[in-house]
């Protein structure tokens, strides 16, 4: 027997009350001022990030760039209210029911939907997204273990029904069916078309639809107007990629863009001084961390003592300008299984320079990345370089090498470095989805490359315990585990930083970092 699983959405879903009304942020007073009456219909609605998207596949990327890009063209059965990470359906017509044994989804599907191509979306083009990136997985699917490794089968029960078959029970499952990630839902006949790549030939249902890329310049999407649900409110949207902070900044300011993200801190005070523009501040889902190599510095003494040189406080308070705090958990305080008991390496540096000069540590190959991300605005290269100054004091010398942001995931997954940067926005609010990057295989997700028996079984056993006080003393518990092997040193926690001009309106940064930009409106 079947039942509904609406009352588990409270319990399955973690970000809701406590980041409700955190699109648009903190605004300041008399900015909320899209002229009346004026119509979007015919707008060109101007987006500037730091980075170009690496892809245009859901399934093949798994950058903040990309994604920003990718969840105007696709969608997926579920999705996130708007300033939350409450689910609701999408192309799902309702929440799935669940069976008494936990193990089987049901969907029923929104009926009339096309993909961008034309041809329909149904039952089939679920399973073949699915076994896309189960039976049919390739190794540049870096999200599709995170959001499917617990399916067992999927089974076409009519054109508008399907089951989805877990092999065991996995609490975190419907929160990550939401994600832009994996979740989204690509054209079959598009995959076959174009040889199982759309990072090029973009083809979802969502509301708008591929019209060009210029790489290192802009995207331009064009509003579908054969969209099954509310239109795109601007006619069309170009995502611009100007990697310098400055120079986004100088774009908004003479038009030239709309909105912007990954702002300097240092320049909040000039944005806000100026009466045309609007600064949104948005609680950060984030976590910026330094990773240890472990296949190279594979002695946990190590790692703890270069993680003791590091006065992390005084770092997080020269860098972020007071719009980040301390990361004293991976997990950002407000998710269920937070806790404030789990300890992060003090700072010792005296205990450092001692360990290291026993272990024999004077020099170490250290990566990072040029641009700002949405849990760094500082760029990479600045952290990077900070912390290189706290190593030379106790002995150890740094030789930094800094990369674009596309080059930089290359040279992640090709492990040739003791310590590289990097950083997660939560997809969905659970902290599985955070504390399981570090027993992924791939090495996109699990930069530390950590193998370790006894935390995966932690956190395997974490994933499969209902929503409560056990599944939360779980995550504690593997955080407190994971801290003492120090196969991290995380940073902080990163405010959200955007701005727009005053004639945009219903503009929403979610906290997964993605924007909705269906919903914004541009007055003429």
């Amino acid at each position: 027997m079947k039942k509904k699983i609406l009352s588990m959405l409270l319990a399955c879903v973690m970000v809701v009350g406590l980041l409700a009304g955190c699109g648009g942020g903190k605004k300041d007073e008399g900015t909320d001022a899209s002229k009346e009456g004026a119509s979007s219909d015919g707008a060109v609605l101007v987006y500037a990030q730091g980075a170009d998207p690496r892809g245009l596949d859901p399934h093949l990327v798994d950058d903040g760039e990309s994604a920003k890009v990718t969840i105007q063209i696709y969608e997926g059965l579920l999705e996130y209210e708007e300033t939350t990470t409450e689910l609701r359906p999408c192309l799902a017509e309702e929440m799935p029911t669940v069976s008494e044994d936990g193990l089987t989804y049901t969907f029923k599907l929104r009926q009339g939907v096309k993909f961008h191509d034309g041809t329909d979306f149904n039952a089939e083009a679920v399973k073949f997204n699915i076994e896309r990136q189960t039976v049919n997985k390739t190794e540049d699917m870096p999200y599709a273990d995170f959001c499917y490794s617990y399916v067992d089968h999927v089974e076409v029960v009519d054109d508008y029904t399907v089951n989805i078959v877990l092999k065991e029970k996995y609490t975190p499952f419907l929160a990550n069916m939401a994600m832009v990630f994996a979740g989204p839902m690509v054209s079959p006949t598009a995959c076959e078309k174009y040889n199982n790549n759309l990072n090029e030939n973009p083809c979802g249902t969502g509301p708008y639809k591929f019209n060009s890329w210029n790489k290192d310049e802009k995207v331009v999407l064009d509003r579908n107007e054969d969209y099954w649900g509310e239109p795109a409110k601007c006619k069309q949207v170009v995502i611009k990629t100007i990697p310098d902070a400055s120079a986004r900044v100088t774009a908004l300011e003479t038009g030239e863009v709309d909105i912007i993200d990954g702002i300097d801190p240092n320049m909040v005070e000039q944005l806000q001084a100026n009466s045309d523009l609007q600064v949104n501040l948005d609680e950060g889902m984030n976590i910026n961390y330094m990773a240890y190599n472990t296949e190279r510095l594979t002695d946990p003494e190590v790692r703890i003592a270069l993680s003791q040189a590091i006065n992390v406080d005084e770092m997080v308070k020269g860098l972020y300008n007071g719009f980040a705090t301390k990361a004293d958990s991976i997990l950002p305080t407000f998710l269920p299984g937070y806790s404030a008991d789990v300890k992060q390496v003090s700072y010792d540096p005296e205990a450092a320079k001692a360990t290291l000069a026993a272990k024999g540590v004077t020099k170490l190959s250290v990566i990072t990345y040029s641009n700002p991300r949405p849990y760094n605005t500082a760029t990479g290269k600045t952290l990077a370089e900070t912390v290189q100054g706290y190593l030379k004091e106790v002995g150890v010398e740094c030789d930094i090498q800094t990369f674009d942001w596309t080059t930089y995931k290359d040279k992640v997954m090709a492990g040739d470095y003791d310590i590289c940067f990097y950083g997660w926005n939560g997809d969905n609010g659970d902290a599985d989805n955070f504390l399981n990057l570090l027993c992924d295989e791939n090495t996109a997700m699990n930069v530390a490359r950590l193998k370790d028996a006894t935390y995966n079984e932690m956190i395997a056993k974490a994933a499969q315990t209902p929503n409560g006080d056990e599944r939360n003393a779980a995550y504690a518990d593997a955080e407190k585990y994971l801290a003492g092997i120090a196969a991290w040193l995380p940073i902080s926690h990163q405010q959200n930083i955007t701005a727009n001009r005053k004639n945009i309106s219903h503009f929403v940064y979610h906290p997964t970092a993605t924007v909705d930009l269906a919903i914004v409106e541009k007055a003429q």
